[in-house]
């Protein structure tokens, strides 16, 4: 009785690489079909370099055994007009070797396959499927933080380095640059911080991702997560102007005359914005009521200070503005940050007069 032919090591490799392929399609959704035309152009290229880099050399993969095949392709002319016998194959040979139906313009395959191909086509297709699984891991990655743009996210401090901030947001490791730092602000190694994501960059490192604690949109995209009518699209932003750590100077709406679109903003007891100013680490912020005549929203972005009148002119887009002799120092602010707060919060370039 003759004996049983046992599984050589490379037929389980070849095996194993299939059941493997399918684990990963499965578990981090990377194509299994990717993968192998990957391992099958890097297997070409290695025998490319073998042959004589032919162009008729090809690769193929069985995708339910993982068998590995080299074949070399011959385009079937009439016998006398062969003129590559790399590529081309008369048409008496193509029957007696390879296919006795073939016709002119069929393609033939020579079955080339080197001795001990197995065990190079195994160690390539590991370096390749490592190097796929980071690329798609890569990818996935960036497709995540693309939603992400323009938002708020939270990210663990890891540690300083130098003077720029690395941060950990879910799988990625990304660094808060000290020019989109508050200058006041400090952070521990562990410490969970918001931030706002300004720009998401693909890079052949991975994701590189652009984090913000001074933009303007921050306050505003927190205002979004805290206020249920912002949310609800009940009361809109709209404007925002801010020096951050500072002061910050919101101009809210609501077309709802049911609706306190500065009280929403508030919150019972201050607890919305108080929340927010936390988060701030204790920027102020005044919120205000937003009304489409210049001459009212200027009187209002210059709160808390009392004003008499406004003078626009909206060709020039300045403003006059006139206020009692003890409101003067307030309504410019320190170092005249309340006016230059309400010039970008209404677009106005306002001169402050006293009567």
């Amino acid at each position: 009785m003759a004996a049983r032919k046992k599984k050589t090591p490379v037929n389980n490799d070849r095996r194993d690489l299939i059941e493997a392929l399918d684990a990963i399609e499965k578990d981090k959704q990377i194509s299994k079909e990717i993968i192998l035309e990957a391992i099958e152009n890097s297997l070409l290229a290695a025998c490319k370099n073998q042959f004589g880099k032919s162009d008729n050399i090809r690769v193929n993969i069985d995708r339910e055994t993982g068998e590995v095949g080299v074949f070399a392709e011959f385009e079937v002319v009439e016998d006398d007009m062969v003129e590559d016998d790399v590529l081309q194959i008369g048409l008496t040979e193509a029957r007696l070797k390879y296919d006795e139906k073939a016709e002119v313009g069929d393609t033939v395959r020579n079955e080339v396959t080197p001795k001990n191909f197995g065990r190079i086509a195994a160690q390539k297709a590991k370096q390749v499927v490592v190097q796929k699984i980071r690329e798609e891991e890569r990818k996935v990655l960036y497709i995540q933080f693309l939603e992400k743009e323009r938002e708020v996210v939270t990210g663990i401090v890891q540690r300083y380095n130098g003077r720029n901030v690395c941060i950990q947001i879910g799988k990625l490791d990304a660094i808060l640059l000290e020019s989109e730092q508050v200058p006041t602000e400090h952070f521990r190694p562990t410490e969970h911080i918001k931030l706002y994501v300004v720009e998401v960059k693909e890079t052949p490192k991975g994701p590189r991702v652009t984090l913000s604690r001074t933009h303007p949109e921050f306050v505003k995209r927190l205002f979004e997560e805290e206020v249920t009518e912002i949310q609800d699209g009940i009361v809109e932003i709209k404007s925002i102007s801010r020096e951050a750590g500072s002061r910050t100077k919101i101009a809210v709406y609501s077309d709802d005359e049911n609706v306190d679109a500065v009280g929403a903003c508030v919150g019972l007891n201050g607890s919305r914005v108080g929340a927010i100013v936390d988060e701030l680490r204790g920027e102020k912020i005044d919120v205000i009521n937003w009304n489409d005549d210049p001459e009212i929203l200027i009187e209002h972005a210059l709160s808390p200070a009392a004003v008499n009148s406004v003078t626009v002119d909206e060709e020039a887009k300045t403003a006059k503005v006139i206020v009692p002799e003890d409101q003067l120092s307030l309504a410019i602010g320190k170092e005249g940050q309340n006016a230059r707060l309400a010039a970008k919060l209404t677009g106005y370039k306002i001169d402050i007069k006293c009567e």
